[in-house]
């Protein structure tokens, strides 16, 4: 669903709809011009010399002469600060209560007239003059804020901001949201502004879909994780460091953030990689694990055609032998786009289609947008319009429906910042429930209103509730799709009250990971585009997003054969796994590439499978952890500085090390390894880390490695589950955690620790018991690697 190839073709500004939304963005611009005058003089601002201090549980308030900053460790050892008055609530982004103040932490004179706040995991410092320091418990220091600076606006509205901040020398940055440069994000400027590109886009496109103030850093001295809660418009601009720049001195990195408004906040989370993204998910919520259906591949393709072409497409996979999870329909089987509803003529019985499909074991999900139909008749709009005294949809500041143009033609959007528009809203999926869907996932929720000129999104002067604060869209626009994410997750919660929700969206924000997951969105087709697809997965995964994928071949365009093949092997290690198309590109299904390319995919889709369990047990472990399933290769060992800036290889949980082909021509390639012995999946032939290794890479696989002494879940030749386990090496002990699949309820997981070790030249597993004690594993033992 590519929500400007219309405006990008000449056929878009002689159709309806290419008038429309000429209309539309004229509108737009009127609204703005009347409802966000010219900001006019404004004047700058900066905190001044300290002037006094207030001591409270966890920190307290440092007041300066022209500003005041609250302190808070918290327990557990996440920072918060925020300038004037802003505390951490109310914020879209945390999911529990301000978190308690940790009381052996408080607030006490620093060296230089500053003050400082002790705790067991981290010092802060505030110096004199607003400096904030974040450092580790031996005083080494991993953030430096620079007093901050505002500019206000003379006749009163909101200020714009500017935060600079200082990194080791040494550091990298990653994070951001969803960034197709990454996932090591290199000097430049990077916009906090959820945006359609437009169709495909590559490496070198930004903003994308979604947009996070999250910055991982990762430097010799620690690990740590920034979060300036603020949705805002604003701009990152990253410098890297220098180690011994001028006359021998290190020149630090630096992040700079401009924001157009709204409040200056900030949490900062400390320690290992897995110890900041368990405290992050501690803040934010806990990944909601996609039921275990969806870890298995799934297919998609705006343009599907009718129910015969669906049943064509699942027919293909079944008389090939290949697994298939799930079918996605995409807006083409909506009547005249609208949504909630079916065409009728293209899917004359479709919970008759759904249940037969089921009873096959595939899945059919449902595309959703939140453009509705500005039509009377048109149930969903005359239901909204009955929401409340105001009705359901975004206004302008005269209080009358803003109207966009979309798929369904001129169209209204739900305010979805208001409490009582998403409970509506999530009532409308029992349509979708009731037409036998398993899943749905959300599009154009940026949100996105086609537009010739200027941005393809809703006025910025649109009101929004914001929770009963009010404001507009400036603030609105980037948690609008994760206010409608909220609402349908609810919504899907409440109806079946037995299933845990599958829900993806295309638009989110910080916090999103706990009404589902997102995908990459119109992807380019082609070896750009394939690299872009890692870099979107693993930058998602370090902001607390755990489940994603690309568009398997890339949106637009065919695909060769090649590009197709290595892009189908990259997804098979992906949460996400998914082959979509737009609809006037090629085909997506493996058997149209030639019968080489089908049984080659036919392996991956193989190994896939086989790998069921251990996804099953990632997907639970990202709840309970909030590690991602596909983690940096410098996830274990970010003292590594090599691992850091590799980034065409990755570690999927613990056990795994891929290696895919990202590059034309490609059947050998080189590959960093951390520290261990590592053992090539298909030969078994052993490697040791740290170190470069070449490593054969021919059509038929791409590199997979397993970790020494690793025990990992899979699915045996019979179906049933194995304990596949990598000897260790001598002297050394292994492990692993495994969590069987709980249902797709809300049954609580139970995680099994493995150990393995030599025994007289022989592999030895055991189950560890809470309590202490050891049991045999009750799951059959596979040893696989040298014992040596």
């Amino acid at each position: 669903m590519d929500g400007r190839e219309l405006v990008r073709s000449m056929k878009a500004v002689g159709s309806v709809r290419g008038l429309r939304s000429v209309r539309s963005a004229w509108r737009g611009r009127r609204a703005d011009a009347l409802g966000l005058p010219p900001r006019g003089p404004e004047r700058a601002r900066v905190p001044g010399p300290v002037a006094g201090a207030e001591p409270l549980p966890g920190g307290g308030i440092v007041r300066f002469a022209r500003a005041e900053l609250r302190v808070c460790v918290a327990v557990g050892g996440a920072v918060f600060w925020g300038w004037d008055g802003a505390g951490p609530l109310p914020s879209y982004a945390l999911d529990v209560d301000a978190p308690e103040a940790d009381p052996r932490a408080g607030l006490e004179p620093d060296k230089g007239g500053g003050w400082r706040v002790v705790s067991e995991r981290v010092t802060v410092a505030v110096s004199r003059h607003g400096g904030v320091e974040v450092r580790t418990p031996g005083g080494v220091v991993l953030r430096r804020e620079l007093p901050p600076r505002w500019w206000e606006p003379v006749g009163g509205g909101p200020a714009r901001w500017v935060q600079r901040s200082e990194v080791a020398a040494d550091a990298r940055f990653f994070g951001l949201g969803g960034r197709a440069s990454g996932p090591r994000l290199r000097g430049g400027t990077y916009r906090l502004w959820n945006t359609d590109p437009g169709g495909g886009f590559g490496p070198g496109d930004d903003p994308l879909y979604v947009t996070m103030p999250v910055e991982l850093v990762v430097a010799d001295a620690g690990t740590h994780l920034a979060f300036y809660d603020n949705s805002w418009d604003g701009r990152v601009t990253l410098a890297e460091g220098e180690e011994g720049a001028g006359s021998g001195h290190d020149r630090p990195g630096t992040a700079e953030l401009r924001m157009e408004g709204g409040p200056l906040r900030c949490w900062v989370v400390t320690g290992t990689p897995a110890r900041v993204l368990h405290g992050w998910t501690a803040l934010t919520g806990a990944p909601v694990p996609p039921p275990a259906w969806a870890l298995g591949p799934q297919h998609a393709r705006w343009g599907a055609g009718g129910a015969e072409e669906v049943r064509r497409v699942v027919a293909g996979y079944r008389e090939r032998g290949l697994p298939l999870s799930a079918v996605h329909l995409d807006i083409g089987h909506l009547d005249a786009h609208r949504v909630f509803t079916v065409d009728r003529e293209r899917f004359p019985d479709l919970p008759g289609l759904a249940g037969e499909l089921r009873a096959a074991g595939v899945r059919l999900v449902s595309a959703v947008g939140p453009g509705v139909r500005a039509e009377p008749g048109d149930a969903v709009y005359d239901g909204g319009r009955a929401v409340g005294a105001a009705g359901a949809f975004v206004r302008d500041a005269r209080g009358r429906e803003v109207r966009g143009v979309g798929w369904p033609g001129e169209c209204v959007y739900p305010d979805f910042t208001d409490p009582a528009v998403r409970e509506w809203w999530g009532g409308l999926y029992g349509e979708r429930l009731a037409q036998g869907f398993a899943g749905v996932w959300h599009g154009m929720n940026e949100p996105v209103s086609f537009a010739p000129f200027g941005e393809a999104t809703l006025p910025r002067s649109a009101r929004h509730a914001l929770e009963g604060a009010g404001g507009d869209h400036r603030a609105a626009h980037n948690v609008y799709g994760l206010g409608m994410a909220r609402a349908g997750y609810e919504g899907l919660a409440r109806l079946r009250p037995g299933e845990r929700p599958f829900l993806f969206s295309r638009a989110g924000w910080a916090g999103m990971q706990r009404y589902g997951g997102t995908w990459s969105g119109e992807v380019s087709t082609g070896w750009p585009g394939l690299r872009a697809s890692l870099s979107l997965v693993l930058g998602l995964g370090l902001c607390g997003v755990p489940y994603s994928g690309p568009e398997v071949g890339g949106h637009d365009g065919s695909p060769s054969a090649e590009l197709y093949l290595r892009w189908f092997q990259l997804g098979a290690y992906l949460p996400l796994f998914r082959t979509h198309a737009a609809i006037g590109a090629g085909r997506r299904e493996p058997w149209e590439f030639g019968p080489e390319v089908l049984e080659h995919a036919r392996a991956a889709l193989a190994g896939r499978e086989r790998l069921g369990p251990y996804f099953v047990t990632l997907a639970q472990l990202a709840r309970l952890t909030g590690a991602p399933y596909v983690r940096p290769v410098w996830w274990g060992a970010p003292e590594d500085r090599a691992l850091r800036d590799c980034e065409d290889v990755f570690l999927l949980g613990d056990a795994l090390l891929v290696a895919p082909v990202l590059e034309r021509g490609t059947d050998r390639r080189a590959v960093r390894l951390p520290a261990g012995r590592w053992y090539d999946t298909v030969s078994e032939v052993a490697y040791e880390g740290p170190a470069q290794v070449l490593l054969d890479a021919p059509a038929s696989r791409i590199p997979v490695l397993a970790r020494a002494g690793a025990v990992i879940p899979v699915r045996g030749a019979d179906g049933g589950p194995v304990l596949e386990v990598w000897a260790p090496a001598a002297g050394r002990t292994g492990g692993g955690l495994v969590v069987r699949d709980p249902g797709d309820g809300w049954g609580p997981a139970e995680v099994e620790r493995y150990t393995s070790r030599l025994v007289d030249g022989e592999v030895r597993v055991e189950r560890l018991l809470e309590g202490g004690g050891v049991l045999a594993p009750e799951w059959p033992v596979r040893v696989r690697g040298a014992a040596r």
